[in-house]
């Protein structure tokens, strides 16, 4: 059998991490077993669905590169399908017109409510043999009224549903226009998904959507139904707790593969491993090692693996994501091959792309002004005195380098009888406009000659003045 699984958002709102790591558990399942990846928009709520959805959906898929082999299928263009399977069924006694109004339905609620029943439809339309004239209707299932349906799920083990307490789902509305139910029914069917990966809440929904399957002697693929993710406080996950658009992310500095990482381990773990990168999750992941336990979001241990990708990635991985942050603060770097040197001297100091962005904007902006509670504690005189000696020196140095400037400055405050803390702070105070920064030697190699000089001469007249 070859793998093929499906990721169905319905773009009613944004891609948000639940989605992403249902996602990525069918992108791994197919691409771990040389299977096939569908992505398919159920956009049959026409009221709720967006085109501004479905675009950040594909955009959210892309920035996370969780490519599909087929697709994106858009519900609300396979109507004709959905009718044609309709009138199919109708025909062959496996679904029937239901014209009760909704006074009727009410009432029939309202009296099993009294006795103490579960609400539910009685099937009083299920053997009608004549049709109101002209009057509407909506077509319903034909539930099988005895045994039992099984779900062999994946990740819960057998789920057993008595079919006696399952009615006959409405499968196609009074205009016409099939119900979620059963457009997920004819889609899987037609695009022979073989495993359906998704959250645990649509476990109830999976026995009514076996039994038309059986009902149009399509075998019921495998079924995964995913512990749920709550926020830190045990909660359902919301946007104070993390749920936003998995763009967000990304605006906010993370990498997609941390993103990726960071979810697959909600729910999924290989030994005491925390770390992965995209191919060894595609070497190792399994759909049957998912726990049925729900996760809990915490932020920090993103923000943590960020960090940990980040100091693991190629300088050069870092390169653009940082180019598009320092923009964002109206900065332009001269060179990529600066990018990477910034990326090699903050990579250890930030959590987020976003965050070496705004540490690094020195390199590209001269200080307006100067921390005063450091400029207090560590320039005076003498200090003025130094740096302006030890720029004549640096003005001849060559090569440029990290290396020799340390070599340089260092040889400096030996012969000056002064330690090399003493000076480095007032260095990168000049230089940056405040107490912290990467390495001076490496901060000043990255500034260039001219730049470093020109930085610590105005410094001194500053600080002189």
């Amino acid at each position: 059998m070859t793998v093929r699984t499906r990721f169905a958002p319905s773009p009613t709102g944004y891609l948000h991490i639940g989605g992403v790591r249902t996602a990525l558990f069918c992108w791994l399942y197919a691409r771990r077993f040389k299977g096939t990846f569908v992505l398919r928009i159920e956009d049959t709520d026409r009221e709720r669905s967006t085109g501004e959805a479905i675009q950040q959906i594909l955009d959210g898929m892309k920035w996370v590169g969780l490519d599909h082999d087929e697709g994106p299928f858009y519900q609300t263009q396979r109507f004709d399908r959905y009718k044609a399977v309709l009138e199919s069924m109708l025909d062959q006694g496996t679904a029937y017109r239901c014209y009760c109004s909704k006074d009727e339905l009410e009432q029939m609620r309202t009296a099993q409510t009294a006795r103490g029943e579960k609400p539910r439809y009685d099937g009083r339309c299920r053997n009608r043999t004549s049709a109101p004239a002209g009057a509407p209707f909506v077509v319903r299932f034909k539930n099988p009224l005895d045994g039992e349906i099984v779900v062999e799920d994946v990740v819960h083990g057998p789920v057993v549903f008595k079919n006696a307490e399952l009615d006959d789902l409405i499968i196609a509305r009074s205009d016409g226009t099939p119900t979620y139910n059963f457009c997920v029914v004819v889609d899987d069917m037609d695009m022979r998904i073989t495993h359906v990966i998704r959250g645990d809440d649509h476990l109830n929904n999976t026995p009514r959507q076996m039994n038309m399957l059986i009902a149009l002697q399509s075998p019921p693929p495998v079924y995964a139904h995913l512990p749920m993710i709550l926020g830190s406080d045990g909660a359902k996950l919301s946007k104070r707790h993390g749920a936003v658009s998995v763009l967000q992310y990304r605006d906010e500095g993370f990498l997609p593969e941390a993103l990726l990482n960071y979810l697959v381990r909600l729910g999924w773990s290989h030994g005491d491993q925390e770390i992965f990168s995209r191919q060894q999750m595609l070497e190792l992941f399994d759909i049957v090692d998912v726990n049925k336990s729900a996760s809990a979001f915490n932020g920090e241990k993103l923000a943590w693996l960020n960090q940990q990708h980040i100091m693991r990635a190629q300088p050069a991985r870092i390169v653009e994501p940082l180019k598009w942050h320092l923009q964002q603060l109206g900065v332009t770097a001269d060179s990529d091959a600066q990018l990477e040197l910034i990326v090699l001297a903050q990579r250890e100091r930030a959590k987020t792309i976003k965050e070496m962005a705004a540490n690094s904007v020195f390199f590209f902006k001269a200080p307006a002004a100067y921390d005063e509670k450091a400029v207090r504690k560590h320039v005076n005189a003498e200090i003025v005195a130094l740096l302006r000696e030890l720029s004549g020196r640096l003005s001849t140095l060559t090569p440029w380098s990290a290396e020799a400037i340390h070599e340089s400055i260092n040889a400096f405050a030996v012969q000056m009888g002064q330690s090399l803390g003493k000076l480095a702070q007032p260095i990168r105070l000049a230089v940056t406009g405040g107490a912290v920064s990467p390495p001076i030697d490496a901060t000043l190699a990255i500034l260039g000659q001219q730049q470093a000089l020109a930085r610590i001469a105005a410094a001194c007249d500053a600080w002189s003045a």
